[in-house]
C-alpha cells in the first residue's frame, strides 16, 4: 500500500502535467510571471506537450511581456480547445489585460484552434478589457465555441455592447462559412449590464437561438433589459438553465418571462431569487409552469417580495412536475400560517422534500395595497424622466422646430426654410410641399441607403404624410420612388433584412426590441400600393409581405381599404 504522502505527490504531479482530454493545468500555483524569463518553464511545459487540447492559466498572474513568449509557444497548437483562463491577472494594472489578451488572441488565431470553451471569469479587465479578445471572438477561432464565461469582470454597459457586437459579426461571419456560432453556455455575472448592455447582448442571444444556459445574476438589469432578455430567450428553444438572480424584475419584467417560459420545453432550471417579481408577477411564472415546464428540476422565487396567496398558487403549479427537486420561496411574505399552508399543499402532493427553508420569511406584511400601486408610478416617472436624458443632444434639438412650426397658427411668422432633416424629423405635407421640386432626389440624397433601418425609418415618415389627391400623393410616390429605388439597386442592401424592419415597425412583427409601431398604417400601406408596382421592387418579397398583411392584426382594421388594395395588387403581380 503506497504512503499517503506518495499518492498526494503523485496527485500533484498528474494536477500539474497531462490529465485526460490533453490538459496542461498550471491552476493555482500562484505565479508570478512577469518577463519572459519567468515564463520558460510554462512555455517548456507548454511545447513539450503533445496534442494541448485544454489549458488551465487560473489562479497565477500574467504580465504583458510574459503573455507575449506563452502566446508564441501557443501559436503551434492547433489543437488547442478549451481556456480556462479565469483570475490569471491579480493585481495587475486594467492597462496591463488588453496588451495580453490580444497576443494571446492572436496565437490562437494564428494556431488555426478552434475553441469550444473560453473563461475569462475573475479578471478585472473592464469595458477596455473587452476589446483585449475582441477580435478573436469575431475569429474563425471561436466559431465553434459552444461556452464563453464572463463572470465578474467589471464589463459594465460599454463592455457588453463591444461583446454583443462581438457575438454578432462572429456569427455572421460563420454563418458565411455555413458553420454557424452554436453557442450553448453563456455566463456573465456580476457584471453591471444594466439595461443597455442587456438589451446589447440579447440582440446577439436572439440571432445566435442555440443557448442552453445563460447566466447572468447581479447584473442591475430592471424590466426594460429583463424584457428584451425574455423576448430573445423566447427565441432560443434549447434554453435549461436560467439564472437571472438579484436584478429587479417588477411585474412587467416577471410577466414577460413568464409569457417566454411558456414557450420553452427544456427548462430545467429557474433562477429568479432576490428579482422582486412580487405577487403579480409570480403567478404569471406560476401560470406559466402549470402550463409546460415539465422537465422542470429547481425553481427559485426566494426573497421576491410575494405574498401568501400568490406562493400558494406557485405550490399549486409545481403538482405534476415529476423532476422536481427544489422549490424556493424562502424571504416572501407568507406568514406563520402561510408557511404551514405551503408545507401542507407539497405534503399533499408527496413532494414535501422539494421545500427549501423558510426561516428568512418576512411575515405577513399587514400594509395598504395603495402603496404598491404609487411605487409603480413612481417608476413609470423615473423611466420617461430616463427618456428624456437617454435623448441624445441631436434629437433634443430637434425638438424645438416643432415650436416654431406650431407658432405659425397664430402669428404670420415667416415661414423658415425647411432641410430634409425638419420634414423626416417631423413629417408634414406642407413641408414636403415646400421642399420643392427636387425634393425626392435631396431625400434619396440624404438617407444612407446601406442602413436598412435608416431607410424604413425614412419611409415611414414620407408614406405618414400620404393623402389619397394630387399634389401630396404625387410627392410621396415620386419621393419614394427615389429612396427605395437607390436602395433596392444597392449592392450592399439587404432586402430581406429591409422587409423584417418594416414589418416590425408596422407592429405586424413581433420583434425583441421595443419598438414603438407606426401610429397609423393608412400611408404606408397606400404608398407600399404604389411600390410593389415599381421595376425596382424585388417580386421575391411580395408573398411575405402579403403573408403579413393577411394575417389578422388590429392595427390593420382601422385601414380596410389600403388593406383591401394592396393585397388586391400584391395578389395580381
Amino acid at each position: 500500500k503506497m504512503a499517503s504522502e506518495d499518492i498526494a505527490k503523485l496527485a500533484e504531479s498528474l494536477a500539474k502535467t497531462k490529465v485526460g482530454g490533453g490538459q496542461l493545468s498550471f491552476k493555482g500555483q500562484s505565479l508570478k510571471l512577469n518577463t519572459a524569463e519567468d515564463a520558460e518553464e510554462v512555455i517548456k511545459q507548454i511545447e513539450e506537450f503533445d496534442g494541448l487540447e485544454a489549458l488551465r492559466l487560473e489562479g497565477n498572474t500574467v504580465g504583458v511581456e510574459a503573455a507575449k513568449v506563452i502566446a508564441k509557444a501557443l501559436e503551434k497548437k492547433s489543437e488547442l480547445k478549451r481556456c480556462h483562463w479565469s483570475d490569471m491577472f491579480t493585481g495587475r494594472l486594467r492597462s496591463e489585460i488588453p496588451p495580453a489578451l490580444i497576443s494571446l488572441g492572436d496565437a490562437l488565431i494564428t494556431a488555426g484552434a478552434q475553441l469550444v470553451e473560453l473563461d475569462l471569469s475573475d479578471n478585472a479587465f473592464g469595458p477596455d478589457g473587452v476589446r483585449g479578445f475582441e477580435e478573436l471572438l469575431k475569429s474563425p477561432a471561436c466559431y465553434t465555441l459552444q461556452e464563453l464565461k464572463l463572470n465578474n469582470c467589471g464589463m459594465g454597459i460599454g463592455g457588453g455592447k463591444i461583446l454583443a457586437a462581438a457575438l454578432k459579426e462572429c456569427h455572421r461571419k460563420s454563418s458565411a462559412q455555413g458553420k454557424p456560432l452554436a453557442l450553448k453556455i453563456f455566463v456573465a455575472g456580476r457584471n453591471r449590464l444594466e439595461n443597455d448592455g442587456a438589451t446589447a447582448l440579447a440582440e446577439a442571444f436572439g440571432i445566435i437561438g442555440t443557448l442552453e444556459e445563460v447566466h447572468m445574476p447581479q447584473n442591475g438589469i430592471n424590466h426594460p433589459g429583463i424584457t428584451a432578455l425574455a423576448q430573445a430567450f423566447a427565441i432560443n428553444p434549447l434554453l435549461k438553465v436560467i439564472n437571472l438572480n438579484d436584478n429587479t424584475f417588477t411585474e412587467k419584467g416577471a410577466v414577460a418571462m413568464a409569457e417566454t417560459l411558456k414557450a420553452l420545453r427544456q427548462i430545467e432550471v429557474i433562477n429568479f431569487g432576490d428579482c422582486l417579481v412580487r405577487s403579480k408577477g409570480a403567478v404569471a411564472i406560476a401560470d406559466a409552469v402549470k402550463e409546460g415546464l415539465h422537465k422542470l428540476k429547481e425553481l427559485n422565487l426566494s426573497f421576491c417580495e410575494i405574498k401568501r396567496d400568490a406562493a400558494l398558487t406557485v405550490a399549486e403549479a409545481v403538482e405534476d412536475k415529476a423532476e422536481l427537486e427544489k422549490l424556493d420561496l424562502n424571504g416572501n411574505c407568507l406568514g406563520e400560517e402561510g408557511c404551514e399552508q405551503l408545507q401542507e399543499i407539497l405534503e399533499g402532493f408527496n413532494m414535501a422534500a422539494v421545500l427549501g427553508s423558510l426561516s428568512d420569511d418576512e411575515g405577513e406584511e399587514e400594509e395598504d395595497e395603495e402603496e404598491e400601486e404609487d411605487e409603480d408610478e413612481d417608476e413609470e416617472e423615473e423611466e420617461e424622466q430616463q427618456q428624456l436624458k437617454e435623448r441624445g443632444p441631436e434629437e433634443q434639438e430637434s425638438l424645438t422646430p416643432k415650436k416654431i412650426i406650431d407658432s405659425q397658427d397664430s402669428a404670420p411668422v415667416p415661414s423658415p426654410p425647411v432641410d430634409v432633416a425638419t420634414f423626416l424629423a417631423f413629417p408634414s405635407p406642407e413641408k414636403l410641399l415646400r421642399l420643392g421640386p427636387k425634393c425626392s432626389m435631396l431625400i434619396a440624397q440624404q438617407v444612407d441607403t446601406s442602413d436598412v433601418e435608416k431607410v424604413v425609418t425614412a419611409l415611414l415618415r414620407i408614406s405618414s404624410v400620404f393623402k389619397d389627391e394630387a399634389p401630396v400623393k404625387t410627392v410621396v410616390h415620386e419621393t419614394t420612388d427615389a429612396l427605395m429605388r437607390k436602395a433596392f439597386t444597392s449592392a450592399t442592401f439587404n432586402s430581406d433584412a429591409f422587409i423584417t424592419s418594416l414589418l416590425i415597425h408596422m407592429g405586424l412583427l413581433k420583434s425583441e426590441e421595443k419598438i414603438k409601431a407606426a401610429p397609423s398604417l393608412y400611408g404606408i400601406l397606400m404608398t407600399l400600393n404604389h411600390m410593389v408596382q415599381q421595376d425596382y421592387f424585388p417580386k421575391s418579397l411580395a408573398p411575405v409581405l402579403s403573408a403579413f398583411v393577411t394575417k389578422p392584426n388590429r392595427a390593420l382594421d382601422s385601414c380596410s381599404f389600403a388593406r383591401h388594395m394592396l393585397l388586391q395588387t400584391l395578389h395580381q403581380l
